[in-house]
């Protein structure tokens, strides 16, 4: 495949051109813009295996209306399209189209580098096999499980993610930092807005799970905890720990954890633990504690100087789950525990539903990771529709004055 077969899709060309005719580029969507009339919003987007392909279609359109992301947060499939915006250059830049060349010469079965039964087995349950075959290919990997704590080590995503960064001159946090962590030059307020940009600075979230400590972890801000030099670590790592899926990957182990007095200190500042510093941490998926991190830009009682916007892959909450077997049971009680923070969030920030979009990904299954070409355009077209429905529906002055409302009640 080639890039064109999703930005030149027929389908994505008309969203485009039809966003572009009714001069959708030229509504205001944030109050801090640059010299190329780009506007700037923060972006939060949600796990979800390999339906994160439609994330892509979701900033390409943002993108090609002129949207640059600031700041950026993600978990497990947010957090690769996270890092990758990140590491592709300035927040001034579009990158939508470089992440599309990534995923375009990948084959995402790849990330399946387990031995065979592991891959037997995976095979087995996305094609929802009868439960006497579960049973028997989930027998043969019991072993595998038990040894490693997962069926794949997840040593191809992170070489994969890694020759991506390196392609990109990133090898390093400080790297990261020079790319992504500075300011645009010609960063400024909208015209009659009577803030300025300072304070202003791009900002990097990816979420996972420490399992060790009990701890949600916000990579790179919380690194002092596990590195020594955290400037000097690959930030595919914060990735690839972002993304273990449960016993569909092994956890990511770090070891070696920084010891001594402020070791101990960073600890109970930035995690709340107050037992002794680990030798080493576990980190699994974030989403097992917030698959959807919007709240992590969330600044309490002011009108904000640019919006949060927020992306979801799938319509949930729509019907009630049926409980009424063992595997019912458990996909219930997963899908409740890393739900659980980010509804709440929401329902006490009720403002926030004017900043999220969801994107409907049809009968796309997250842990397909055999996706066929046709399946990843698919995925690609429904991120773009979805952000089209957004940028059509988002009114920033709106928002403005809603926030200026809870403002106001709450003083």
């Amino acid at each position: 495949m080639k890039i064109t077969d999703f930005t030149q899709h027929p389908e994505v060309v008309k969203i485009i051109q039809g966003l572009a005719k009714d001069k959708i580029n030229e509504r205001q969507f944030s109050d801090v813009l640059d010299n190329s009339n780009h506007q700037y919003v923060e972006l939060v987007q949600e796990g979800g295996g390999v339906l994160g392909v439609a994330l892509v279609g979701y900033t390409y359109v943002l993108e090609q209306m002129g949207l640059r992301f600031f700041s950026l947060a993600g978990t497990s499939a947010g957090s690769i399209n996270a890092m990758m915006l990140a590491g592709m250059g300035n927040a001034s830049l579009a990158k939508s189209e470089k992440i599309i060349d990534a995923l375009v010469n990948k084959n995402l079965y790849d990330f399946v580098d387990g031995n065979k039964d592991s891959r037997d087995f995976i095979e087995a349950l996305v094609e929802k096999a009868k439960r006497i075959k579960l049973i028997w290919k989930g027998w043969q990997v019991i072993d595998e499980i038990y040894d490693d704590l997962g069926l794949n080590p997840g040593d191809d995503f992170r070489n994969w993610l890694t020759g991506i960064l390196n392609k990109n001159g990133v090898k390093t946090m400080a790297d990261l930092e020079k790319h992504f962590g500075t300011r645009p030059a010609d960063l400024k307020i909208r015209e009659g807005v009577d803030k300025t940009v300072d304070g202003l600075d791009p900002r990097l979230a990816i979420i996972t799970a420490d399992l060790t400590t009990e701890t949600k972890v916000e990579f790179p801000r919380m690194s002092a905890l596990y590195f020594a030099d955290p400037s000097k670590v690959n930030p595919a790592l914060f990735v690839r720990a972002s993304m273990s899926i449960p016993y569909f990957f092994s956890p990511l182990i770090i070891k070696n954890l920084p010891t001594g007095a402020q070791a101990k200190t960073n600890w109970e500042d930035l995690a709340g633990f107050h037992g002794a510093v680990p030798k080493e941490a576990k980190f699994v998926d974030g989403g097992i504690m917030s698959n959807f991190p919007i709240d992590v830009f969330h600044k309490k009682n002011s009108i904000p100087r640019l919006p949060t916007f927020g992306v979801r892959l799938g319509i949930d909450r729509n019907k009630a789950n049926a409980v009424d077997n063992p595997l019912n049971l458990f996909g219930a009680m997963f899908n409740s525990l890393r739900h659980l923070h980010d509804y709440d969030f929401i329902l006490r920030n009720p403002d926030y539903k004017l900043l999220i979009q969801k994107i409907d990904i049809g009968e796309h299954d997250w842990l397909n990771f055999a996706i066929s070409d046709d399946a990843k355009k698919d995925l690609f077209l429904r991120g773009a529709r979805a952000a089209a429905e957004f940028l059509r529906n988002f009114d920033w002055i709106n928002y403005k004055d809603v926030r200026s409302k809870l403002k106001t009640a709450l003083a």
